[in-house]
């Protein structure tokens, strides 16, 4: 198959330095959610400013500065999907993105998962197509390695519960098929996304620093999918209570 050709050679025809070029003083520590109104609500209730815009084709997508407890970030709505989503990190890279935290909702396999609770992924099954550019073929990519107890820790210290395992990241939201769904499961998936095992393997070709974290939003393990808190107004205090949860890791873990 196809995708099977992974090829470790890192200069391509069009390589993300050929359209960007670094920015000085550009935070190393960036922050990310999909979520357009959590992106919106933090946004507006920190001290921010504009750095630069790039664009996915026909997307321009906004990079901030915004400042929590004393520290600088960036900060950014991601584009959802594993190749838009890898498009705009890898510009960001070029521009001096070290450290990258992502958080966002995703869908839950397992209907005892509560509401809006955190999930820490502790690997990525590759149903996409991205990743496969970006690492040798294999089922499943290893996610948070060097973060995992870290910020389970820092949950711990908090008397902030989580589930851990696998997340399936896919990039057919309409092929979530019941089979597809229990072979996941039966591989270990408690959650479903579209972008990390796409964001795992960027971040290793390219060695930035990674850590990403869901919160548990429509259930699919029931007998009709039920959206639960997906919608953009549901559930908005937990949902900005772990935007901040987001920050405040990064602000522990990355920088001094």
């Amino acid at each position: 198959m196809l995708l099977e050709e992974f090829d470790t050679n890192k200069e391509a025809i069009i390589n993300p330095d050929m359209i960007n070029e670094p920015i000085e003083g550009f935070p190393e520590t960036v922050v990310t959610c999909f979520a357009r109104g959590t992106f919106e609500r933090i946004l507006n209730e920190l001290p921010h400013r504009l750095i630069v815009s790039t664009s996915v084709a026909n997307l321009d997508i906004p990079i901030y500065e915004v400042e929590f407890n004393g520290r600088k970030f960036g900060f950014f709505n991601a584009y959802v999907g594993g190749a838009a989503c890898v498009a705009i990190l890898e510009d960001l890279i070029v521009m001096g993105m070290k450290n990258l935290v992502v958080f966002g909702t995703c869908g839950v396999l397992d209907s005892t998962i509560q509401e809006t609770s955190i999930i820490i992924p502790t690997a990525a099954l590759r149903d996409e197509g991205t990743s496969f550019h970006y690492a040798s073929p294999s089922d499943e990519i290893a996610v948070n390695q060097d973060f995992h107890e870290d910020f389970k820790t820092f949950l711990d210290a908090q008397k902030v519960s989580y589930t851990e395992g696998k997340v399936w990241t896919t990039d057919g939201i309409y092929r979530e098929t019941p089979d597809k769904m229990a072979r996941r499961k039966s591989q270990g998936a408690v959650c479903v996304d579209m972008e990390c095992s796409a964001i795992a393997a960027l971040a290793d070709f390219r060695n930035i620093n990674h850590f990403q974290f869901f919160y548990s939003a429509d259930n699919l393990d029931a007998e009709v999918w039920d959206a639960r808190t997906l919608d953009n107004d549901a559930d908005l205090e937990t949902k900005d209570r772990i935007a901040y949860i987001a920050l405040a890791f990064a602000k522990e873990r990355f920088t001094v």
